[in-house]
């Protein structure tokens, strides 16, 4: 059974959420306080992390940040915080999604699933490893791992989903849309700053001046797209 841990300091809120997820087949943890919420999340395994922002001792985006650095699972991010900016943050730290309060507890149930049944494919094992290179940049699909000219560079999950995707369709220009579809497995509903995140994020790591950029090109008024 898949383990979530939740971490709210509204208890009715954590409640909801875990009775939802519960009826749908999932084992949830709550921890109320940002301290303890963290320490749990990276002694314990999970599968997924749901964390609110404004929590006491310490804040979400810090536990964020800490869990990316040890954990590759899931996280998303739910907050009554509704500026760009805040989404822009959580999402540059290494979160997969986000999610403004208040939202219906069954469309928090489907990005669950959606995002676990992604991730469960993505990390199922293979008979050899997938590799793809192109000028410079080696990408392991099985191990998961990128080298930029033989430098080993760390992307977070959805980075590398994007990342990789890109690079197996070279010179085709993608829509942000088309991208939010395939990298985040929903239709968009106004998140497309998502993309625009992700892709500052990639090219930080793989071009050498990220204000021409040589691989990830930016199509005005269309979208993007990798070229060789």
């Amino acid at each position: 059974m898949s383990r979530i841990l939740i971490i709210e300091d509204e208890e009715s809120i954590a409640e909801l959420e875990k009775d939802y997820l519960e009826l749908s087949g999932f084992e949830v943890d709550i921890e109320n306080d940002g301290d303890k919420g963290l320490k749990r999340a990276l002694e314990q395994d999970y599968d997924l992390y749901i964390l609110d922002l404004m929590l006491p001792v310490v804040d979400g985006f810090e536990i964020c940040k800490e869990i990316r650095k040890k954990k590759n699972a899931p996280i998303i991010i739910v907050s009554a915080k509704k500026d760009d900016i805040d989404k822009i943050r959580g999402l540059g730290l290494g979160a997969d999604d986000y999610m403004t309060k208040p939202f219906s507890p069954s469309e928090m149930v489907a990005r669950v699933k959606a995002h676990m049944a992604r991730y469960d494919r993505l990390v199922s094992s293979h008979p050899q490893n997938d590799i793809v290179e192109i000028r410079g940049i080696r990408i392991d699909k099985t191990a998961r791992r990128v080298w930029v000219n033989g430098e080993e560079k760390t992307f977070t999950n959805k980075e590398f989903d994007l990342l990789t995707f890109l690079a197996e369709n070279p010179n085709h220009v993608f829509t942000k849309e088309e991208l939010f579809r395939e990298i985040w497995n929903m239709d968009s509903v106004g998140d497309i700053a998502t993309v625009t995140v992700h892709i500052k994020k990639i090219r930080e790591k793989i071009e050498f001046n990220t204000a021409k950029p040589q691989y990830i090109e930016t199509i005005w008024g269309v979208g993007y797209r990798f070229k060789i």
